[in-house]
């Protein structure tokens, strides 16, 4: 880590909060005691996850997106580990793009691990993401908390998902550790587990335990999973209709829209707003890392 001062903001989809770090070169090592450290509420900056924003072209995961992407999202969850893809995560990076003067409103495309995302900032308003298409892996896990046990469904987004739908979001328990759930080798890297309430006609509300965050406000790619796998409870599948379906999907933090196109394309609408930047004390740098 260098000890020269690093630039940063911070912003947030839905309250789904990230520290952002501009690096287009890759030039800032970030090992994982230093992601968590700035990720800590109270001894660093706070965040749900870091948002490293780096040139595809200079990240050695991304060049061969670099065709198609110019930005690489590394995405880092708040205890410092690797993670595919964070949907909130994505409309922030671009909103931080914008605001930076690198994109304009319209169309872009962000590389992520998950794969290339497709974007667009709408005119002062809300930002849509392409999210790809989701998974449905046969096994699915039970899960249970506090006496109580339902089966989860399996979604991946470009990172794993199990759905549960509940009578009460507050079955969920407190949510800040990890859920128990079995066979546990269903998921041998970890889950996002999200707890699911009906509140009207394609209408839901959910909680959800990030994996390496435990609870957040929101979960941008754990509203898409909680989508489709609401649409395949509702026998309303596009792929079997024929026709678009719009979730949407309250979270403590706020409202996302999620569409799931006949192809299986799933576009995720909401809310991303940077709300401070400045420069992280190399001193203190310092002594996370010395």
């Amino acid at each position: 880590m260098s000890t020269s001062q690093i630039a940063f903001l911070k912003g947030h989809g839905t309250e789904n909060d990230f520290v952002i770090v501009p690096d287009p070169d890759d030039a800032v090592e970030l090992p994982a005691s230093v992601v968590a450290r700035l990720c800590d509420r109270r001894a660093g900056i706070g965040g749900d996850g870091l948002l490293h924003v780096v040139r595809s072209a200079a990240h050695p995961e991304a060049r061969a997106m670099a065709g198609e992407a110019e930005w690489f999202m590394d995405y880092r969850n708040a205890d410092g580990s690797i993670a595919e893809m964070c949907g909130n995560g994505v409309r922030v990076f671009a909103r931080y793009l914008q605001h930076a003067g690198l994109v304009d409103e319209g169309d872009l495309a962000v590389a992520t691990r998950g794969g290339v995302k497709k974007v667009h900032i709408a005119k002062g308003g809300d930002i849509t993401v392409s999210m790809g298409r989701a998974l449905l892996p046969g096994a699915g896990v039970t899960v249970t908390v506090d006496g109580r046990s339902w089966d989860a469904r399996n979604v991946n987004m470009g990172n794993p998902h199990a759905v549960a739908f509940v009578d009460e979001l507050a079955h969920a328990g407190e949510l800040r550790s990890v859920p128990p759930f079995t066979p546990a080798a269903v998921y041998p890297d970890g889950v996002n587990i999200e707890f699911v309430a009906d509140r009207g006609p394609r209408h839901v509300a959910m909680r959800v335990h990030e994996r390496g965050s435990g609870e957040t406000r929101s979960c941008g790619t754990g509203a898409c999973a909680v989508a489709v796998a609401a649409a395949r409870r509702d026998g309303a599948d596009p792929a079997q209709t024929g026709t678009p379906v719009t979730y949407r999907v309250d979270l403590p933090g706020g409202t996302l829209l999620i569409t799931e196109q006949p192809d299986g394309e799933i576009e995720m609408t909401g809310a991303a707003v940077i709300v401070a930047e400045g420069m992280i004390d190399p001193a203190w740098l310092e002594t996370v890392t010395g």
